[in-house]
């Protein structure tokens, strides 16, 4: 018990000081406006957004910005009443064009495929892409422009993209999405997305602001066609030859529902195991590094002498010191981070459920469309 939790408060030492200051839960862009307004063309792809998308398009078509824009819907299939909701949201804006996406080929993932039909329809010089249930507030437009107009640290930004705010109402919501953001910080630190010299890469789907001519140069759409975890894949293909910024967003925020515990933790079992490439291996080191981080130091707190019971206590507080700018972020209170042990054993039973389909033979699943272990 000594030595796993002295191995356990060395992890957090490093965690804390040297692992990009993954905890601070920042930046956060502050609203702008750009220098020069481009042109930009916002790529929609919804499927089944019923509930959503007539929020969704009217704060897009509300945005703030002095270039000209368009809101480029790609019903990607729906067997809901999605394109005609978007249609009378939009009520008639010319701004607004809906496209009912054609058949996805094989191979693709549906996501990408709808936005591959969207980037070919426009022909702006900067893509905005973002989800089918993130409503905007007027002034978002302009500020990730403004962002990406501005040179980061002398090197010319070539995407931009934010965590937006995620739904936090239910109680499993309390419980588990503030940890999702947090576990999220902690697997790509943002200040090392950011510093150009860094090779990590990260994205958040939701709100991704790239230049076209940027996402040519890393292939297109095209060259990541089967990426189940397309934000991150998009960025480490443009940050092979360029820079790209990742923060949070306080003007925009996901309007999707997770009332149920299943429902989030399907959320996280649908890629967990492709985030691991699908390696057993990579799952076991995976599985025993967040038993080390996460269940160690409570346990060496409560049942280990002296030397363990130190190191577990040191090692808990700095847990959960780690955890109080995502909890105040999300409204949440400072107890939450003596719920991090369970919170990640929930996680991990998730990331395991995940590898279980793939074995199985039935892959990641979303909107109806089961991809496949072969995915």
């Amino acid at each position: 018990m000594t030595l796993l939790a002295l191995l356990a408060l060395l992890a957090w030492i490093y965690l804390y000081l040297l692992h990009g200051q993954f905890w601070q839960s920042g930046p956060e862009l502050a609203p702008a406006r750009p220098a020069t307004a481009v042109p930009v063309d916002i790529i929609v792809p919804a499927r089944d957004e019923a509930e959503t998308i007539g929020a969704v398009v009217q704060s897009l078509l509300a945005q703030d910005y002095a270039g000209p824009f368009r809101v480029i819907l790609v019903d990607d299939g729906s067997t809901d009443r999605t394109g005609d909701i978007a249609i009378r949201a939009a009520n008639g804006d010319p701004r607004f064009a809906l496209l009912r996406g054609g058949e996805k080929p094989a191979g693709w993932s549906g996501k990408l495929w709808a936005l591959e039909q969207g980037v070919a329809h426009g022909a702006a010089p900067v893509l905005l892409f973002t989800d089918a249930d993130i409503v905007h507030d007027p002034r978002h437009l302009a500020t990730l422009a403004a962002r990406l107009v501005t040179p980061e640290r002398g090197a010319r930004l070539d995407m931009v993209s934010e965590m937006v705010r995620l739904n936090c109402e239910s109680a499993a919501e309390r419980a588990l999405v503030p940890a999702f953001v947090y576990f999220f910080q902690m697997l790509y630190p943002f200040a090392r997305v950011n510093d150009p010299l860094d090779g990590t890469a990260a994205a958040a789907g939701g709100t991704v602001l790239i230049r076209r001519e940027a996402l040519e140069r890393a292939g297109g759409l095209a060259a990541m066609h089967g990426a189940l975890i397309d934000d991150v894949t998009l960025a480490g293909r443009v940050k092979r030859g360029g820079a790209v910024f990742l923060g949070h967003s306080g003007l925009a925020r996901s309007i999707r529902p997770y009332p149920r515990l299943a429902d989030i933790r399907a959320m996280i079992s649908r890629t967990a195991f492709t985030q691991l490439h699908y390696s057993g291996l990579l799952l076991a080191l995976t599985l025993a590094g967040l038993a080390v981080v996460w269940l160690v130091p409570p346990l060496a707190l409560v049942f280990g002498h002296e030397v363990a019971a130190l190191c577990g206590l040191i090692a808990s507080l700095l847990a959960v010191l780690s955890y109080q700018p995502t909890l105040r972020r999300y409204g949440r209170g400072w107890y939450w981070g003596l719920a991090l042990p369970l919170i990640a054993l929930v996680y991990m039973e998730a990331t395991l459920a995940s590898a279980l389909r793939y074995w199985r033979g039935t892959g990641a699943a979303w909107k109806s469309r089961d991809y496949g272990a072969d995915a």
